[in-house]
């Protein structure tokens, strides 16, 4: 008997030749569709982005914010709270920092982040002084986890912001204006003076027209004529605003308030799974952390040896990727806070500082793996890129 007749005595065999035709009629072709699935994910987490400066925006004496357009008319989409890391290139230096997303989801035309000037800022100054509409800049994707989680996080959410860390919650709680959403939102806003609030009419707006989100704005510095809350954001006003603490919190602001406001949660006995805290780039001082050598100087100047390729000069006080972006040595980047471990660099001999609170797998820590935007050369080092 041949082959095909013994195959077409199998049980169930007129079914199969009868769905066949039937999916050949109406069924559709995935071989047209092959590679779509790629292109998609490409475009939702893409590698890095094209943007345009569309609008530059005074917002404070100090702050500036910024809209940014794709040049291809497309932006994945984020989360509220999440950032981008901006790559630009000034006096020579390719070098890159995160900024928040202060635009909310929603809002798909552009990004908008906020710049604020620091104390000898470099990529800051640059934006602040520099950037104009027109202007090309690039991108990473939107990136970070300090973001609403509706498993863990709970429908009450309190915000400690400090000068321009509002910008993560001004993205959530636009978002919050935009979609009329239910949960509960309050903000605690800390500046120095009155005219270092960024948002404030906005925030007042929102405020005024949602009664699920309120905000306390605390001046450390303020006027003889201001008549609002003064000094920082302590234990007792977080408790006299929140009416109970069955609250998760948010902390996104410069180091100075982290060293406060941190040990004033712990006096309310504020589990830490409820504390969520955006880290904000390198220490300014880091000599003053705990750990570090007792014997070495800030100024205290290391060689630096890249294997198979040069050897550059590295201070101690500096994080070991501003060195190497110096000396024109660029190395993937995201956060520049030691969380991502996008940055993890192999350290061949030689001693690092890195304070506590960066990232670091256990398998890292084994195998000699470092992140160069927190570590601190204390010895002449060898590292592998």
């Amino acid at each position: 008997m041949a082959k095909k007749d013994i195959i077409q005595k199998i049980s169930g065999y007129d079914e199969i030749i009868r769905e066949n035709a039937i999916l050949e009629k109406y069924g559709f072709d995935y071989q047209a569709k092959r590679g779509e699935v790629k292109s998609i994910i490409d475009a939702l987490h893409p590698q890095g982005l094209d943007l345009t400066v569309s609008e530059v925006n005074q917002e404070t004496a100090t702050a500036k914010s910024i809209k940014l357009v794709s040049e291809d008319g497309f932006l994945p989409p984020f989360q509220a709270g999440q950032y981008i890391n901006l790559f630009v290139e000034i006096g020579g230096v390719r070098t890159s920092r995160p900024y928040s997303i202060a635009s909310a989801p929603t809002q798909t035309g552009h990004y908008e982040i906020t710049v604020r000037k620091i104390e000898d800022g470099f990529v800051s100054n640059y934006l602040l002084d520099e950037l104009k509409p027109g202007d090309k800049l690039s991108s990473s994707s939107p990136s970070g986890n300090f973001h609403y989680n509706p498993h863990f996080h709970g429908n009450k959410l309190a915000f400690i912001a400090g000068g321009s860390g509002i910008t993560p919650f001004m993205s959530m709680v636009r978002e919050l204006a935009h979609k009329n959403m239910g949960r509960r939102l309050h903000l605690f806003y800390g500046c120095r003076a009155e005219d270092d609030v960024i948002y404030r009419d906005e925030l007042n707006r929102i405020a005024a027209a949602h009664r699920n989100f309120t905000w306390d704005l605390v001046i450390s510095e303020p006027a003889p004529s201001f008549n609002g809350l003064q000094g920082f954001i302590n234990a007792g006003l977080i408790k006299e605003r929140l009416e109970g603490l069955d609250w998760t919190l948010y902390v996104c602001g410069p180091e100075a308030m982290y060293n406060f406001c941190l040990p004033e949660l712990a006096k309310l006995s504020i589990p830490a799974r409820k504390i969520r805290v955006e880290v904000m780039g390198a220490p300014k001082n880091i000599t003053a952390y705990p750990g570090w050598p007792e014997n070495l100087k800030s100024g205290d100047v290391f060689n630096v040896a890249i294997k198979g390729k040069k050897t550059i000069s590295a201070l101690a006080s500096e994080p070991l990727m501003i060195s190497l972006e110096r000396e024109g040595v660029v190395i993937p980047a995201l956060c520049r806070s030691g969380e991502c471990s996008l940055c993890r660099t192999k350290l061949l001999s030689g001693k690092v500082y890195q304070p506590n609170g960066v990232k670091l797998r256990k398998s890292d820590r084994a195998f000699g793996y470092i992140h160069p935007c927190m570590a601190y050369p204390i010895t002449d080092i060898e590292i592998l890129l």
